[in-house]
């Protein structure tokens, strides 16, 4: 869309070089040829052929006789020569052996022979490396042959599409984003008092919270070109072309300036420098020149640099520094009221029912990014038009949520009487233990039926209103309801089934993080045992202990789960009753709303928790 200028010098020599290269390979191409064809011999040899009336015919030149010799039927002939000698009896051998024999033919346009025999086949061997190349070029990406020409999409003034509007969820992003937008409409008004912008804003959070989409933002609202490439796209196939690349980029920035560079997954470049032999040298020469060059450029100019990562834990620290990426914005998951406005911008586009509450589909997707509630969006309209329908229901996107949780229901999945009457109490002990229990979340729905995520049932709580912090007794009423499908197994059929691996594998998290993170252990007390790497990614926690102290976690997360287990135990014991019945009615109905889940619960006179009147 821009032109580089630079590169049409640097594309000129690359086609001398390939034409030098060409002629090269013709030249000894063609000495090949000849030497395949034509075959050398003795003049001795040739008077022999001669005498023993094997030769066709001959033909004289300067320096030469090439020989044509008789050949049998179905017999590839083969052209001889031999060198030119002072012989006055050769006429009259050749007379004798009744051989046809002549000159050469004078060549009458040595150009025309020429362009022929060397520049036609050169302009030919051009013309299918241009194909081949361009072939390899689509097919590498980036192209194989574009050396060191950066790969960025350049959008130009208005072409992104995106403004603030469009972006919701993220008003502190957009608050701490704005003063560049506003510099890059009135850079006067800051450089009067001497105020300089940040070079550099890097966008911190987990994947699919609108980073790239906040970026775009920023450069449709301030009406600027827009430099679009990926880090990974920095270092491909040739060595020090990442560099080079970088180069090209801030070069066509400045060309274009005020413009904005936003490369995504800076990560793949940015990583922290070592002394580790095995490092990445081409990575750490792209980053030492992407250094260099935020250094080199004057920011006045309204050249803004952003990036994107959801691991900054593993940024190089010279590029966090003051006059780099100086500004972190962070880019979060959505609250309650941000996953609404999200949800009204993607519904937009959308054909909807009156009776939608996108705030009830809000309240049901807590900790949902972006991503996620533009693909619930996306779902419910594909479950419309399925269902030959105009308009996209509540229903559409309750089932749209579930799909994105559990998977599609697995029609074709039969389970034994045996196996659902397991799966159905399993069900019903996560329930009813989170009914009994004061410090848990309200049962949203339970059921049996199979989803191709790999559930044979699950059951859904959700919270009554956002949370931010934890306490310890809702942490271990939370263990207790992981524990609950388990238990009640073990109450109604005394036995255990493998139902209950995600429970388990969850309730031990949980207890082990008390332990380790959260100073909720008599044991160890406020002391801190382990830390999280990757925080917007997987949240991967890490010992930072000896393996005895690890052997005591041990001891201290299995006391914890226990001591939850034997309390579940008892609780459901003494609720078998009300147990038996739920299961009995999920098994008739496959599928319990919450609201008739708790009236079951409260119609049953023998209760006498409190907790259940408060989930009402």
């Amino acid at each position: 869309m821009f032109g580089n200028k630079k590169f049409d010098g640097n594309k000129l020599k690359y086609g001398i070089y390939y034409a030098i290269a060409v002629a090269i390979i013709m030249f000894f191409l063609n000495d090949y040829v000849v030497n395949v064809k034509t075959q050398h011999i003795k003049y001795s040899d040739f008077m022999t052929y001669v005498s023993q009336n094997k030769v066709k015919e001959v033909q004289i030149t300067r320096d030469k006789i090439v020989i044509t010799p008789k050949t049998k039927e179905g017999e590839k002939s083969k052209i001889l020569y031999t060198e030119k000698v002072d012989d006055p009896d050769l006429i009259k051998k050749l007379d004798a052996a009744h051989v046809q024999y002549g000159g050469a033919p004078q060549e009458n346009n040595p150009i025309k022979n020429f362009f022929i025999n060397w520049i036609l086949p050169i302009i030919i061997f051009m013309f299918l490396g241009r194909i081949l190349f361009g072939r390899l070029d689509k097919k590498m990406g980036s192209g194989v042959m574009s050396f060191g020409k950066n790969t960025a999409k350049i959008y130009a003034e208005n072409e992104t599409g995106v403004n603030f509007n469009d972006v919701a969820g993220q008003e502190e992003a957009k608050e701490s984003l704005v003063e560049i937008v506003d510099f890059l409409h009135n850079p006067k008004k800051y450089t009067d008092i001497g105020a300089k912008l940040p070079k550099g804003a890097l966008l911190v959070g987990p994947p699919g919270t609108g980073k790239t989409l906040l970026a775009k933002a920023v450069a449709g609202e301030a009406k600027v070109p827009f430099f679009s490439i990926s880090g990974s796209a920095f270092v491909e196939m040739f060595v020090g072309m990442g560099a080079s690349r970088v180069r090209d980029l801030f070069e066509q920035a400045q060309e274009k300036a005020p413009c904005i560079i936003f490369i995504d997954e800076i990560d793949a470049i940015g990583k922290s420098r070592d002394g580790n032999i095995t490092g990445n040298d081409e990575r750490e020469q792209t980053l030492n020149q992407l250094l260099a060059e935020m250094d080199g450029f004057d920011s006045s100019k309204g050249v803004v640099i952003l990036a994107a990562t959801n691991r900054p834990e593993v940024l190089d620290k010279a590029l966090l520094r003051p006059g780099r990426f100086d500004r972190r914005v962070i880019a979060d998951r959505p609250d309650l009221k941000g996953r609404e406005e999200i949800l009204k911008v993607h519904s937009k586009g959308v054909k909807m029912s009156e009776s939608v509450d996108l705030n009830a589909i809000a309240k049901g997707t807590p900790g949902a990014v972006g991503a996620d509630l533009a693909n619930i969006i996306n779902e419910a309209a594909l479950r419309a038009v399925k269902s030959n329908r105009k308009e996209v229901m509540q229903e559409d996107l309750e089932e749209a949520v579930e799909v994105i949780i559990a998977g599609k229901e697995k029609k074709d999945r039969i389970l034994s009487d045996k196996e659902k009457r397991s799966v159905a109490f399993h069900e019903v002990g996560h329930a009813l233990v989170a009914a009994l229990l004061k410090n848990t979340d309200p049962v949203h729905k339970i059921t049996i039926v199979p989803r191709t995520m790999g559930a044979l049932g699950y059951t859904m709580q959700l919270p009554a209103e956002e949370k931010y912090l934890i306490t310890k007794e809702e942490m271990i009423d939370q263990i207790c309801v992981m524990l609950g499908g388990r238990a009640a197994e073990e109450v109604e059929f005394n036995t255990m089934s493998t139902g209950a691996s995600n429970d388990i594998e969850r309730a031990t998290q949980t207890a082990r993080s008390m332990v380790t993170m959260y100073g909720m252990s008599e044991r160890f007390d406020l002391m801190g045992l382990e830390s999280i790497q990757n925080r917007y990614l997987d949240g991967r926690p890490v010992l930072n202990c000896s393996a005895e102290t690890a052997a005591i976690i041990d001891e201290e997360t299995l006391k914890i789960i226990k001591e939850a287990h034997k309390k579940v135990i008892n609780l459901l014991k003494d609720n078998r009753t009300l147990l038996t019945e739920i299961s009995e009615r999920l098994l008739e109905k496959e599928t319990l709303m919450g609201n008739e889940f708790m009236e079951m619960v409260k119609g049953d006179k023998s209760l006498e928790n409190s907790s259940v009147e408060e989930q009402e």
